[in-house]
Order: C-alpha cells, then structure tokens, then sequence
C-alpha cells in the first residue's frame, strides 16, 4: 500500500491539534503489531474482490490470489464475513452513482494527493466515486475497539481534498460524501459537504498548521489525539499536563463542590492512559532492552498454576481408572459460538425467544458522548 506521508491522513488529527509532535516522532522507530498486519491484510482481500467486481482482473487471476490469502494467518470466518460486508457496502454506492450518473469513475486503493495544502501529503483512498458534482471517499477500518466517526474527520476531509486535487475540476465537483465502514462494528458513518466549504477548510485551517508541523514548529498540546503518539509515554508537555490535572488545588470549603467534582471526573480518564502508557513505556524497555529505571526492579507477578498437555492429563487419569464424567464437564456454548454453529436464521426462529439483551452496566459521562441517556434512580434497579 506503499509507503506513508510525513503529514499522513491518518495522523493528521494529532499534527492538526499538536504541530511539533511530527519531527519529535521521526526519532521513534516504527513498530509493526499484528493489528496493523491484519488491517493491511483485509485492504487487500477487499481490493481483490472490488478488482475482480469492477473487471480489472479476470476469473483466473482472481481465483488464484484469492486462494493464496485463504492460507494466510489472517483468514478467519470473521475476517471473511467483514471485508464481504464492506465490499458488499462499496459495491451498493457504485450501483447508486451508476443510476445517477452517466459514466462514475471507480478506482480502488487510489494515492490522493492532498499536497497543495500539505508539503509532500499524500494518502490511499480504499475506495473511490467520482460522478457528477459528487464525489464519494470510501474508506475501511478493520478495527473492532471504538467505532469512528466520519463527522468532521480529519483523515476523511483530507482524502476528499486529495480527491478534489485530482478529478475535481474534470467532474465539476460541488459536493464532497466521506464515509467510513467498519463492519466489524457494524458501524457505517458518512459526512458531507460542499466541496467549497471543504476548500475554505484547507487554506484556513489546514495550511497554516501543516506548514508549522511540517518545520516542527507550534506547541505541544496534550489531548485525545496523545492516543496513537508514538512519544505519548514520554512526552513532556502530556507528562507537565497530567501532573497539574493529578495536583488540582482544592481549597475552601472543605467538601468538593459539583463543579469540582465534575472536572475531576473529566480528566480521571486521561490521567489513566497516561499512567499506563507510561508503565508500559517503562516495563516494554526493562523487559526487552534491559532498561535499568532508578530504584526499580524486575519481578514475577503471582502465578498460577496449569497443565502442560491436557490431553496426556486425561490419558493418565483414565489409565488410572477415573471415569470420563468425573474428569470432564460439560457445558452450553456461548450464545455467540451457538449462533455461528447454528446459522442465524435457524438459531432466531429455535431459541430467538430465549434471547434477552439486559440493560448494560450504567456509566457516567459527558453530554458530548454520543450514546442516549439512560434511566437512573430506584426505578432502574427495579427493573
């Protein structure tokens, strides 16, 4: 998928918000983990199938290298069954701009190149719809932690601006759709705009920032973009923010007041990633790199206790004349495990009555989050 922009798509939420963190990172080496194998691994099983669907390649072809990736690690039922979902997506907006629109240029895994904005900015469009006065950004995300938003997301407006660069002014472009497909989340979010609006975006905000990430020029400005920093355990302007957050001075009166309280619980959250990016910052270098911290020391946590061989520990208690029912248990499948054997339709009409989802687990926070508000009080628990 080739190799990424200093100021890339991806990160631009951090050099947006946080200008020098850019050059400081240049330093860190890049860490491959298995999560980003199985991600790049699903762009290409997607961009197999949307080549095959869109005719770039032949049968023959297809099948083949189909083939090869089933033999990789990566191939899983569930892998299978996500990247089927959004090809399954991707192909239902071609066949809307295809019934809209003369003749929609299509492209897979496309370099949008936003660098009239960004010195030397580029990114990978998964996929790609230019039609009369739209165009659409397609773009996949293979994780299954936290669902993204394509509401004004940085890496998403700065492939549109790739997009318009390139085949703006040839589709007379008004409009600009981005959306993101995560469907291992199910989750499908899509923005849009004028294609003006999304201009004035890039010479007011963009340019001015990217030209002072670009010289690591600005302020270090710690936040939520700290997330995917590479230097975000030993960053010194996080480390001084979180300090002064850990030693808020509460005087007078002597209780917190709700205000008071409410601003701890604001910052709680973050003063916890801190502190385990940190520890892990400072564990993964006495583990792996011998990492000798002042008045510190390796030691082994609490163990506990395992078979070697399972199958050998059963072989010998039935030599020795234990019963099968007395060694072994038997219990239900997961509901989820039951609903893959069973296939849904079967596992809904059989048992779909057995099925309740309770109320999750109540949690307190902030009126920006995005999930509806909740009953609370006696009555919740009566429930």
């Amino acid at each position: 998928m080739g190799s990424h922009a200093l100021l890339s798509a991806s990160g631009a939420h951090r050099w947006l918000s946080c200008s020098p963190s850019v050059r400081l990172e240049e330093e860190m080496e890049d860490v491959t983990t298995t999560y980003a194998l199985e991600g790049t691994f699903m762009h290409e099983l997607s961009e197999l199938h949307l080549s095959f669907f869109l005719g770039s390649i032949k049968e023959p072809e297809f099948d083949e290298r189909l083939e090869k990736m089933k033999r990789s690690e990566f191939f899983t039922d569930e892998i299978e069954k996500a990247v089927e979902t959004y090809v399954d997506l991707v192909i239902e907006k071609i066949n809307e701009a295809r019934a809209t629109s003369k003749d929609p240029l299509v492209l897979v895994e496309e370099r949008l190149d936003y660098s009239p904005w960004v010195k030397e900015g580029f990114g990978t469009g998964d996929a790609l719809i230019v039609a009369d006065g739209m165009i659409e950004v397609i773009d996949l995300k293979g994780g299954k932690g936290v669902a993204v938003s394509a509401a004004a997301n940085p890496q998403m407006r700065l492939y549109a601006l790739g997009a318009i660069n390139g085949f703006g002014m040839l589709y007379d472009t008004e409009r600009v759709r981005m959306s993101i497909i995560q469907p291992r989340l199910d989750n499908i979010s899509t923005d849009e705009m004028e294609a003006s609006e999304l201009l004035s975006w890039a010479e007011e905000v963009v340019r001015p920032r990217a030209e002072k990430a670009w010289a690591g020029e600005g302020e270090f400005k710690p936040g939520e973009h700290c997330r995917f920093c590479k230097v975000k355990a030993t960053c010194r302007a996080r480390c001084i923010e979180n300090m002064r957050l850990s030693g808020m001075d509460f005087k007078e009166p002597p209780l917190l007041s709700d205000e008071e309280v409410a601003a701890v619980l604001r910052q709680v959250g973050e003063l916890q990633k801190w502190a385990s990016d940190v520890e892990s910052y400072a564990l993964d270098a006495a583990v792996n790199a011998g990492k000798q911290w002042p008045g510190m020391k390796l030691v082994e946590g609490r163990s506990t206790r395992r078979f070697t061989c399972e199958t050998q520990v059963a072989e010998k208690l039935l030599h020795a004349g234990y019963p099968e029912d007395f060694i072994y248990s038997r219990s239900l499948l997961s509901l989820t495990k039951l609903e893959k054997e069973i296939g849904k339709e079967d596992f809904q009409r059989v048992i779909g009555d057995l099925i309740e989802r309770p109320p999750g687990r109540l949690k307190l926070v902030f009126k920006d989050d995005k999930r509806p508000q909740a009953r609370s009080g006696p009555e919740q628990d009566f429930k």
